[in-house]
């Protein structure tokens, strides 16, 4: 029998970037909160996703250059990567990040639920057996890799086995073109590893602008990185000496390992969720634009609401939620306007909408873009780096979106969505003053070159 509840104002379900985000402003408006985490505090993003893949790209981004140095006139050699030590190394991050969030919920005196949480009503949780209440609920269980059936092992992997690897593959078929699958597969051959990509659709990373997948895919070829695309797999099989990859022309790609790469799934079956009227739809679940599910005061927010499957769209929408509780009429978080970032090399930025999406939405006449290219920027030539900055503009209208692709074009996607953001017309940037030398000037060029002005083209 279950135990009584223990009150709270607003009761999360789910530790990760979207929930303790909710529940760290949730606590600064005087609201009491409980949150309910069955693993560790941080979610995907800290254990098993974003800072583990990143610090993972930081040391092949090093492998790289010792095999480069020379041509910049440093003499030194590559004599391997210790997976074992960068394992050691990701996982230190982890670990300070890790207690960095449990302390700061601590001292913001967010009560911490250990254990796995389902909705018996519209204001109540069960955890292993003791009711929780809740004023306010927020769902945000987040996500899970998607294997679509097939059995995994010690040769067929999801990314989260992959980051647990104490070794270099010598060979890898990636199942998935998007950003994890590119990820990885740029990390892997910065490490030596022979790599070949399965993807279904007609291009890598196929929600990106054309002219950033062309980019890409140029650059993939460059480095040895072999992709099959437009056509599905149809079966993965483990074979002696590894695996066997047939796809559905006949096809067949043999490697060490298989990586399944094909997306993320919601986390939310078993939870309760349509038992209280929550609607899913295939998992997922559906909100009103203001993350309110129509029941109770129950609301969603992160990877299990259809939309982009980003840690920080997910933080936005906790913040959001928090203010709406509080009766604070925040600004709709928009999947349109947040930024994105691949961190592949070369890497790749983007916000709001592409050349076909924006011709889509205000007309193929409407719509005017510039792209420049970054041989004619210092800092990339010194970075020894190719790529572009596109922008793609309203006729007399604003900036409606930026995308680039370039060895730390990353680092340009704070103007970048800021430009969007903030519907900045082409002269409002070009009038700006970008500090020389920098990758930052491409973004003022490619605006002069909107206002019809090109200072270098």
């Amino acid at each position: 029998m279950a135990e009584k509840s223990q009150e709270f104002d607003v009761l999360v379900l789910g530790g990760g970037s979207a929930g303790y985000a909710a529940a760290l402003r949730a606590v600064q408006h005087g609201f009491s909160v409980g949150l309910i985490e069955k693993g560790k505090l941080g979610g995907t993003c800290l254990h098993t996703g974003c800072i583990h893949t990143k610090a993972y790209l930081h040391a092949a981004e090093l492998a790289d250059e010792a095999r480069s140095a020379e041509k910049y006139g440093v003499n030194m050699t590559l004599d391997g990567v210790d997976m074992a030590k960068v394992r050691e190394y990701k996982d230190g991050i982890v670990a300070g990040k890790h207690k960095g969030l449990t302390g700061l919920l601590k001292m913001r005196k967010v009560t911490v639920i250990e254990g796995e949480g389902k909705l018996v009503s519209e204001h109540e949780v069960d955890v292993d057996g003791t009711r929780y209440r809740g004023e306010n609920i927020v769902l945000a269980t987040g996500s899970m890799s998607k294997t679509f059936g097939l059995p995994l092992s010690d040769k067929i992997i999801t990314s989260t086995e992959a980051l647990q690897l104490d070794y270099t593959p010598k060979s890898a078929i990636v199942l998935g073109g998007g950003v994890i699958g590119c990820e990885f597969a740029s990390a892997w051959t910065s490490y030596g590893t022979d790599v070949t990509i399965v993807e279904g659709l007609p291009s890598l990373v196929p929600n990106e602008d054309p002219s950033i997948i062309k980019n890409l895919e140029r650059s993939f070829k460059k480095r040895g990185i072999t992709f099959s695309t437009g056509k599905f797999f149809e079966k993965v099989e483990e074979t002696e000496n590894g695996v066997r990859v047939t796809l559905d022309d006949g096809t067949t790609h043999e490697a060490e390992i298989c990586l399944v790469a094909v997306g993320r799934g919601p986390v939310t079956e078993g939870l309760g969720l349509e038992d209280q009227g929550v609607t899913l739809d295939r998992g997922f679940v559906i909100t009103d634009e203001r993350l309110h599910t129509g029941v109770g005061n129950i609301y969603a927010i992160g990877d299990i609401v259809p939309g982009l499957q980003l840690a920080h769209r997910g933080y936005q929408q906790g913040i959001f939620v928090a203010e709406e509780i509080a009766g604070n009429q925040p600004m709709i978080v928009e999947d349109i306007n947040i930024p994105k970032v691949t961190y592949c090399d070369p890497e790749i930025m983007s916000v709001g909408y592409t050349q076909p999406g924006a011709e889509e939405h205000f007309g193929k006449d409407q719509v005017e873009i510039t792209e420049y290219n970054l041989a004619g920027n210092g800092k990339s030539s010194i970075l020894g780096t190719g790529g572009i900055i596109k922008m793609v503009a309203v006729k007399g209208g604003p900036i409606v979106g930026v995308h680039g692709i370039g060895a730390r074009i990353s680092e340009q996607i704070g103007e970048a969505q800021l430009i969007v953001n903030w519907e900045a017309y082409p002269e409002d940037v070009a009038s700006l003053v970008h500090a020389h030398p920098t990758q930052n000037e491409a973004l003022g060029e490619a605006a002069m070159a909107l206002f019809g002005h090109p200072l270098h083209g």
